[in-house]
C-alpha cells in the first residue's frame, strides 16, 4: 500500500511540474514553426534600400541644395512617410565613354518590410529623379534583413 501511495505521488509531482507555470500560457512557438511574415525574434522579412543620387545634371549644371530638399518632401517623403536616412557623399563612376566622373552624391537609405507596393515606391523615387534632373541612372542596392518597427 505504501509503495503504491508513493508512486502515485511521483506521478502526480511529474503531472504538476510537466504543467506551465501559469494558467493560460503556453509554450512559445518556434521561429522554425511561425508563419514567415510573423513579427519572430528577429523582425519581419525587410530590405535596406541605399540610392545614390548624383547631383551632376550635363556637364555645368548641379542639383542644389533646395532643388534636392524639395524633391525630398516632394517624393520621397511622400512615398515613404515613416522615415529615411539621407546624407551628403562624394562619388565617381565610370561613364558609357569609359570617363571617370567625380560628383557630390546624396544617398538615400530605406528600410521597408518584403512587398510589391514597396517596390514600387522605390522605382517610382528612382525615376522621378531621373525625370526631374535628367539622369542617366540611380544606383541602387537592396540587401535583405529583418525589421521590426
Amino acid at each position: 500500500m505504501i509503495r503504491q501511495r508513493s508512486r502515485t505521488v511521483a506521478v502526480f509531482i511529474a503531472a504538476l511540474l510537466s504543467l506551465p507555470v501559469a494558467p493560460g500560457c503556453a509554450p512559445a512557438a518556434r521561429p522554425e514553426t511561425a508563419p514567415a511574415t510573423a513579427a519572430v525574434d528577429g523582425g519581419r522579412p525587410a530590405h535596406v534600400e541605399r540610392l545614390y543620387f548624383g547631383r551632376n545634371m550635363a556637364d555645368t549644371a548641379m542639383v542644389s541644395d533646395s532643388a534636392w530638399g524639395a524633391f525630398v518632401r516632394e517624393v520621397l517623403t511622400v512615398r515613404f512617410p515613416d522615415g529615411l536616412t539621407v546624407w551628403d557623399a562624394a562619388g565617381q563612376w565610370r561613364a558609357p565613354d569609359g570617363t571617370i566622373v567625380r560628383e557630390r552624391t546624396f544617398v538615400v537609405e530605406l528600410v521597408h518590410l518584403v512587398g510589391p507596393e514597396a517596390e514600387d515606391r522605390v522605382q517610382a523615387v528612382i525615376d522621378e529623379y531621373k525625370r526631374r534632373f535628367a539622369q542617366q541612372a540611380v544606383m541602387r542596392v537592396v540587401t535583405e534583413a529583418r525589421a521590426s518597427f
